[in-house]
């Protein structure tokens, strides 16, 4: 298998009552004066829209068209636990008009295609709702 690079994501993040996150590319200029929870709201808009993605790609996969209104809201939780930080997440997932077996089964494959569930698989705790 021959690994092409489709796309780098580059970022600029300050800190301090000025501080934010800007992209290279101008796509992303956003200010943080603190940093949670920014970080957990930008990773759960990363994440689910990377599973958005990954939805109809894996839709397009069986032939099925998503249905407008198709939405994945993302919920991402920071947690301490003896001075040590971790995260984790539910996806909320709307496929409206979809047999909720299928929509499932869609579901299932997604988090096969999307890299931050393939990158956070096994490392967070992870519930996947069909809403």
């Amino acid at each position: 298998m021959t690994e092409k690079l489709i796309f780098t994501g580059k970022t600029h993040n300050t800190s301090g009552r000025d501080g934010g996150a800007r992209s290279s590319d101008g796509q992303l200029d956003i200010k943080l004066k603190q940093p949670h929870p920014a970080a957990e709201n930008l990773f759960g808009a990363a994440w689910s829209a990377c599973y958005m993605g990954a939805l109809d790609v894996a839709a397009s996969q069986k032939n099925i068209k998503l249905p407008a209104g198709t939405a994945v809201d993302a919920e991402i939780d920071l947690n301490s636990d003896a001075g040590s930080y971790f995260l984790r997440a539910r996806l909320n997932v709307s496929v409206p008009g979809i047999d909720p077996g299928v929509a499932r089964e869609l579901l299932g494959a997604a988090h096969g295609i999307c890299p931050y569930s393939k990158a956070t698989h096994g490392n967070i705790n992870v519930v996947t709702n069909l809403v």
